[in-house]
């Protein structure tokens, strides 16, 4: 479980158009648009693969942490498996509460 400095980063995050998910996020990590990238650790395994692969394919930061509903809670949405920051900033931040 994400703790709530990280809730209310994703939630600054959100706020600022500066999250991507979805089908947009694997375009966005394709154009390394994306700083780091979160997923939910009960998303499908086929969901978990394409996008880790991506990830280690153009060389961005990603982890596995968190459910779906608190992940999508935090951004004020509705089942978001995966979440890319856009912003380096918000993405350096969030890795070092994240450990990472």
């Amino acid at each position: 479980m994400l703790n709530k400095e990280v809730y209310s980063l994703l939630g600054l995050c959100a706020r600022a158009r500066k999250l991507s998910s979805g089908s947009i996020l694997i375009n966005d990590i394709r154009l390394k648009k994306v700083y780091f990238v979160m997923i939910a650790e009960d998303a499908s395994d086929n969901t978990k693969k394409k996008i880790t692969d991506k990830c280690q394919y153009y060389h961005v930061d990603y982890m596995i942490c968190g459910d779906v509903d608190h992940i999508s809670q935090a951004v004020g949405q509705i089942n978001r498996v995966a979440l890319g920051i856009k912003e380096k900033g918000f993405a350096s931040k969030i890795k070092s509460k994240l450990g990472g």
